[in-house]
């Protein structure tokens, strides 16, 4: 993941509730690869909620198609990596509204040429 800012930030609950975990679970979550655009699943802006509710952490996680193949195993690596960075248990909730480019992070990642 690129040091540069996001041109998108994403502004989860924690950000106003436990900003000392924003640093660890962005870092975690960096390492989870969508297999089939190799963008993680924050430059991809997967990750839409993260709140903390009664010590556990709850993350609202968008899929980039309703049925993508590799969905439970992302699903799977998100709530591991989430777990490993924030020190608790993790519950996930999958949103069914669909996923755009205006979600990511930084669009422009993207620039294939193929979207233009």
């Amino acid at each position: 993941m690129s040091e540069e800012a996001p041109v998108n930030p994403i502004h989860w609950d924690i950000h106003d509730t436990h900003p000392e975990l924003v640093p660890v679970l962005r870092n975690k979550l960096a390492e989870v690869m969508d297999p089939e655009i190799m963008l993680n699943v924050l430059q991809l802006g997967l990750v839409r909620k993260v709140s903390i509710e009664n010590g556990e952490a709850k993350l609202y996680v968008l899929l980039t198609t309703p049925f993508c193949p590799y969905g439970p195993a992302m699903l799977e690596m998100i709530k591991q990596k989430a777990q490993e960075g924030m020190g608790m248990s993790v519950a996930i909730e999958l949103g069914f509204e669909p996923w755009d480019f205006s979600l990511m992070e930084d669009p422009g990642a993207l620039d294939w040429g193929m979207y233009t």
